[in-house]
């Protein structure tokens, strides 16, 4: 899951996260400030506020899409899908007190983790299995399935198991293999494809836009990040360019140049989706509700001793200089995910 569904409101949540401008450091306060006037923030704030908030390394955490994409099959049948990568290595977390004390002996205490374990043989694994919901279902479904603020229950989409990833080999040169790596979600292939989420759409432009800014125009004929096939293309500037180019450098042209194929990209069938349902991308239906899903993974799934952890770790938080105002809103914002949270945090404020 995540913060916020829309994604006019990613920029404000990332600046709301970081660092304030007048003296340059973090601020629970605004962070608060937005979490609060955006109560959508509800389920993945209770996620964070809990013990998977901190896994104690990553080889020990699941991995998810989050977003919901379309899978295409050779019948050129549709389905949505979301993508679950189950850590191998078992669930792991550490407290807020261990973590604070880690973080102050060893700042590189994950990367070092990993890498480590890779260089040992120590290959750390993750077995991927996908929630698959037919392509109708969408427009039925009890909640909106492209709201990456909830989740799909798995009673209605059970996991199912499709293979296995596993980290098997460092970098050799981190600046050029790791800092000049270049995901974005929309590099697909035949097959996959986006989904109505408003997010994920606006990822598809945004995620390209931040690496021409990064790494410039021509950051795809990086090694890291060069296809394994041949492409051909008649994007010829830019700085960076690497590969050497010959004519006809347009299209069209009758001098034997590359020509678009419209069957090689499915005709369009890697984005389609009826227009109701994507105007209806985050109409409202009867368990769209932002704290529901929070307020049963504080009930359901969290035990006691958990449940003791959440409450410590988010009055400790609201207690590093978080104004009055904003501390109200909080109170009440976690008594709409859960009363009985609410209260204890209330309780432990007051002291």
């Amino acid at each position: 899951v995540f913060f916020v569904r829309d994604p006019m409101k990613f920029q404000h949540f990332i600046r709301s996260q970081k660092r304030r401008a007048d003296n340059g450091l973090r601020d629970h306060d605004m962070q608060w400030d937005f979490w609060t006037l955006s109560p959508e923030s509800a389920h993945q704030v209770t996620w964070l506020m809990g013990d998977r908030g901190i896994p104690k390394t990553w080889r020990h955490m699941n991995g998810y899409s989050s977003h919901t994409y379309m899978w295409i099959n050779a019948k050129d049948e549709k389905f949505w899908v979301k993508y679950h990568f189950k850590t191998d290595q078992g669930i792991e977390c550490m407290t807020q007190d261990e973590a604070d004390s880690m973080a102050g002996k060893d700042g590189d205490y994950h990367r070092r983790d990993l890498f480590d374990s890779i260089k040992n043989g120590d290959y750390p694994s993750w077995t991927l299995h996908m929630q698959i919901m037919p392509f109708e279902d969408a427009k039925t479904y009890r909640l909106n399935p492209f709201d990456l603020t909830k989740v799909w229950r798995h009673s209605d989409y059970p996991l199912m198991e499709v293979g296995k990833l596993t980290l098997n080999r460092n970098p050799t040169d981190f600046h050029t293999e790791v800092e000049q790596a270049a995901f974005e979600p929309n590099n697909l292939v035949s097959g996959i494809g986006l989904s109505p989420d408003k997010m994920l759409l606006a990822r598809g432009f945004s995620y390209a836009d931040a690496h021409r800014h990064r790494l410039g125009v021509n950051y795809k004929q990086i090694p890291v990040n060069k296809p394994k096939c041949p492409v051909n293309s008649y994007s010829k500037d830019g700085v960076g360019r690497t590969e050497n180019v010959s004519d006809p450098v347009y299209a069209p042209n009758s001098y034997g140049g590359p020509e678009a194929d419209p069957q090689r990209g499915q005709d369009g069938t890697q984005w389609y989706a009826d227009g109701d349902m994507v105007r209806q991308a985050y109409t409202l239906r009867k368990d769209d509700d932002d704290f529901g899903q929070a307020g049963a993974l504080v009930r359901e799934v969290l035990n006691d001793e958990e449940r003791d952890r959440l409450v410590d770790n988010i009055v400790g938080h609201l207690s590093a200089g978080v104004s009055e105002r904003v501390l109200q809103r909080a109170i009440e914002y976690w008594c709409n995910v859960d009363k009985t949270l609410g209260d204890r945090i209330a309780k432990g404020l007051k002291g």
